[in-house]
């Protein structure tokens, strides 16, 4: 499921000449997909007050693209290894920029829908070749910093990122409202396709890689079937089929893993799914993450809706979520996770319960009055503990499993972050949605709880997982 099993760099004899051009390429669409997540989130409430479609179309426009995400990921990096990733490359990133050009230009909330899903579709072609091409192209001796600049341009844009889209929504540029949100990717997808012409060399890919549609369809119509019902079914009273659509999720869940343990080219390595730790390891980045991307869509609704913030207003009440996680990753993982190992996953998962209550305090205690500073302090705490629980926990979970299993471990590990966003967006905004009614403090705070279940629960699970990380974690 991860891209990479092409030629090591200590087998190739000279450095490609333009690799530092070729990684600047990469984080092109890295930097894509990571502002595409981000201002999406932030700009919801504006585009359902323009194209209406009620809460559903705010879930489904965050709720689509991850879920996308997440079943395209099953096999994204697996058809980069077999066609090559130049080649995937490519498709993905003129995907995803039409995909852009298409949301940027709905009047109809289906429309926007079902542009967000295919821009899941095609990221999840586009994203997963990034660290094999970066193999490709450098040598052992630089691969180290390479990857190290990952972290950094990544954190910079999860801070900046909100703020500018906030900025440009709160502007009404040319008076595009939050449609320039998604024309942001297009000259950014135009570079990223020079750059990848001009800089990546082509290499072919392994015809001999046997792939598994059957596996990949089965899990995606699990995941389909879960999520659907969990958005739709209060717009629509709880149907009978909502109950049904869950019913037949977990059945196909159950056939999926029979089905992967048979199967001669598996999505999944069937011996990870008789592994205690990765098993539980699944369990907390699937709680986690949605968790983390539950709370942060119903935040962004309710500063907007409740306390009518500008798109702007609302970025810079969550900023110090994204400043508090990546401080928390840069400064504390890499010195604390070899010292702590899963334990530092566990204080992470706390302080973001504590984080999530300090915003439902905040609400309580300011009210209607609410200004966006006042949210700092709770926003800072509930991303300090991300940082502490999300970042390294990959690392943590991948330390319970063989060398042959880390390849599937990690691809079936994104595409579960994804998956647990979209359970979330579901979830979280569900009952944010449902109870608004009663008020916007009291649907606040079910929300909030919900999060905090979610958190709960994957602290409950911590205990399951490898003590420490892999060694190479850092």
């Amino acid at each position: 499921m991860a891209a990479g099993t092409g030629p090591t760099p200590a087998t190739r004899t000279a450095p490609h000449r333009w690799r530092r051009y070729a990684l600047a390429t990469v984080l092109g669409a890295e930097i894509m997909d990571l502002l595409d997540s981000t201002i999406v989130n932030l700009a919801a409430t504006p585009i359902e007050r323009d194209l209406g479609g009620g809460a559903g179309t705010i879930q489904w426009v965050v709720g689509a693209y991850t879920l996308a995400f997440a079943v395209g990921l099953v096999l994204g990096g697996r058809l980069g290894d077999r066609f090559g990733r130049r080649r995937l490359f490519l498709v993905g990133t003129i995907g995803f920029t039409l995909a852009s050009i298409a949301c940027a230009t709905a009047h109809d909330p289906s429309v926007l829908i079902a542009s967000r899903a295919c821009q899941g579709l095609v990221g999840a072609l586009l994203i997963p070749q990034g660290f094999g091409l970066i193999r490709d192209v450098f040598p052992a001796s630089e691969l180290g910093a390479a990857m190290g600049s990952f972290g950094p341009v990544i954190g910079l844009s999860s801070v900046v990122g909100p703020l500018l889209g906030g900025a440009l929504v709160s502007a009404d540029v040319l008076g595009l409202g939050w449609r320039v949100i998604f024309l942001i990717n297009v000259p950014i997808g135009l570079l990223t396709l020079c750059g990848a012409l001009l800089f990546i060399p082509p290499r072919p890919g392994d015809p001999a890689l046997r792939i598994d549609p059957f596996g990949a369809v089965l899990l995606g119509l699990a995941s389909v079937m879960l999520v659907f019902p969990l958005i739709e079914g209060p717009e629509r009273g709880w149907p009978w089929w909502t109950f049904a659509l869950l019913a037949c999720s977990v059945a196909c869940f159950v056939w999926f893993g029979r089905h992967e343990r048979r199967s001669a080219a598996p999505v999944i390595e069937p011996s990870l799914l008789r592994n205690r730790a990765f098993l539980g390891g699944v369990g907390v980045i699937t709680l986690a993450f949605a968790a983390m991307i539950g709370n942060t869509l119903v935040f962004n609704t309710y500063t907007q809706s409740a306390l009518g913030y500008t798109a702007l207003q609302a970025a810079f009440a969550g900023s110090a979520y994204a400043l508090g996680m990546a401080v928390a990753a840069a400064a504390g993982s890499a010195a604390l996770l070899p010292r702590l190992g899963r334990r530092l996953l566990a204080l992470g998962f706390a302080l973001m319960v504590v984080g999530a209550g300090l915003q439902v305090l905040t609400i309580h205690a300011a009210g209607s009055t609410a200004q966006p500073w006042m949210f700092l302090p709770a926003g800072f705490v509930f991303g300090v503990g991300s940082g502490f629980g999300l970042v390294p926990a990959f690392s943590v979970v991948l330390g319970g499993v063989a060398d042959r299993e880390v390849g599937s471990a990690s691809g079936l590990m994104n595409a579960l972050q994804q998956l647990g966003g979209t359970l979330g967006v579901a979830v979280c905004g569900t009952l944010f949605f449902q109870w608004l009614p009663e008020g916007p403090v009291a649907a606040v705070q079910l929300a909030a709880g919900a999060a905090a279940a979610f958190l709960l629960g994957a602290l409950a699970l911590v205990r399951t997982l490898p003590r420490s990380p892999r060694p190479e974690a850092g």
